[in-house]
């Protein structure tokens, strides 16, 4: 989504200190989606389907649900509870795939990091847009 097709109701939000230009996110969560997609498929190489394999899709799932948590239904609420599930999974899913293939569990360990700042941003909106 381009900058100026952000939602009116985002462009209205005040920002937490350190939100990075909308730009930034595009290119970033490519780069992350091909970490976590070679992750797992190392994985399933390995091991096949599973439970490691599971967490990771569940993760996934979790991760699909936060955008119309924030951006569709316009709860910071929601979609910080959302974040929340998704960095328990997250965990979950590198502490699995360490114990199969620890090149995986780092190809996990930038998407953690980058989902633990949008947390911060995530609880940033909704604490400075209480309503």
């Amino acid at each position: 989504m381009a900058a100026h097709a952000l939602p009116r109701w985002y462009a209205r939000l005040n920002a937490p200190p350190g939100t990075p230009p909308y730009w930034l996110f595009a290119s970033t969560w490519t780069a992350l989606y091909v970490m976590v997609g070679i992750a797992g498929w190392l994985v399933w190489k390995q091991h096949g389907a599973a439970r490691p394999l599971r967490l990771w899709g569940w993760q996934l799932a979790a991760n699909a649900l936060w955008a119309p948590a924030f951006f569709a239904v316009h709860s910071p609420g929601l979609a910080l509870g959302v974040m929340a599930v998704m960095l328990i999974l997250i965990g979950l899913t590198i502490r699995a795939f360490r114990s199969i293939r620890q090149a995986s569990a780092m190809l996990m360990l930038p998407y953690g990091a980058w989902c633990l700042y949008g947390a911060y941003l995530n609880a940033g909106f909704w604490a400075l847009n209480q309503t």
